[in-house]
């Protein structure tokens, strides 16, 4: 039964390595989901129907809200708040007497050309949509506790974000860019498969991104999702695992300022976002583990004293 199932996760590697070439990454919702749940089900294969049920118990509420927070974040620029356009830039003068998108595409971006730093920043930028949820899989594997946690601080995550999102819509550089506010800025977070030759994953990112909320740019998610993780792992790490880890979020930073996704100061607030989600949640951890300890505690006395009380014959 063991080979039979490691043949069929091999066959399923395999549809998906050819559907990513022919049909470009799966970006979307949905087509992430029915991807991660095909290979739950097939790694599930001869373990009988009630760990197949599990799959479904544990991860359809937590794709359910998800899918509720694509569909409201879209929503989020028709509720008629003002869209914030300026204040950002005004923002990232403030903190570097200049606009460090433009200046990194004024001196790094070539139109029309992709230089093979422009494949690392497509490759970070993607892996937003896949570090998520390739943590949650691993995860439900190995320690079913620990992804109800990664699930909760996600969730948290979302919501903080959509609700800055409602309540001030703000637009990218590469709006601004368009609206002749910042000088040649442009969207070239896809430009890297023009380098590999990869058109076709570039034209699914393109129609993802023009289905997406143009002005769902604070805080930046895809920093606070990437710093989420690191906040998440970096506990009981040694320091130099640390170290290694905070370059994630600052590589995503940096690819999504240079590309025109976000300014300096979402990047920030995402990371603030993210440490703070992450506090919360340790203390609550914190808490319960001593919560736990006293009942415990308790529990040891009562018995001790049941003991102690009992009669001598």
């Amino acid at each position: 039964m063991r080979h039979t199932r490691y043949g069929l996760l091999l066959a399923y590697a395999f549809v998906l390595v050819v559907s990513i070439i022919v049909y470009g990454v799966p970006l979307d919702r949905l087509g992430i989901t029915l991807w991660v749940l095909s290979g739950l089900t097939v790694y599930s294969f001869g373990r009988g129907f009630r760990y197949f049920l599990r799959i479904l118990l544990d991860w359809i509420p937590f794709t359910a809200v998800l899918f509720l927070y694509d569909y409201t974040r879209g929503l989020a620029d028709t509720l008629g708040m003002p869209t914030h356009v300026t204040e950002p830039i005004a923002a990232d003068r403030l903190m570097f007497g200049g606009v460090p998108t433009e200046w990194l595409q004024a001196h790094f971006y070539t139109p029309g050309y992709a230089h093979w730093y422009d494949v690392l920043v497509t490759l970070v930028y993607l892996s937003h949509f896949f570090t998520t949820p390739l943590i949650a899989i691993v995860l439900w594997i190995r320690n079913r506790d620990r992804f109800r946690s990664w699930i909760a601080v996600v969730l948290a995550m979302a919501l903080a974000g959509l609700a800055t999102y409602i309540l001030y819509p703000m637009a990218p550089p590469w709006y601004a860019g368009e609206a002749g506010l910042l000088h040649n800025v442009h969207r070239i977070s896809g430009l890297g498969w023009n380098y590999l030759g990869l058109t076709v994953a570039r034209h699914v990112l393109d129609t993802g991104q023009t289905l997406a909320n143009d002005v769902a740019a604070m805080p930046s998610l895809h920093t606070g999702f990437a710093a989420l993780a690191v906040g998440f792992f970096m506990i009981r790490a040694p320091w130099w695992r640390r170290v290694l880890l905070c370059l994630y979020p600052l590589a995503m930073g940096l690819a999504l300022v240079y590309s025109g996704e976000h300014y300096v100061i979402d990047v920030l607030a995402g990371i603030a976002y993210a440490v703070a989600i992450i506090t919360v949640w340790q203390a609550y951890v914190r808490v319960r583990a001593r919560s736990c300890a006293g009942r415990a505690h308790l529990n040891v006395n009562e018995t001790v004293g049941i003991e102690n009380t009992a009669p001598v014959h």
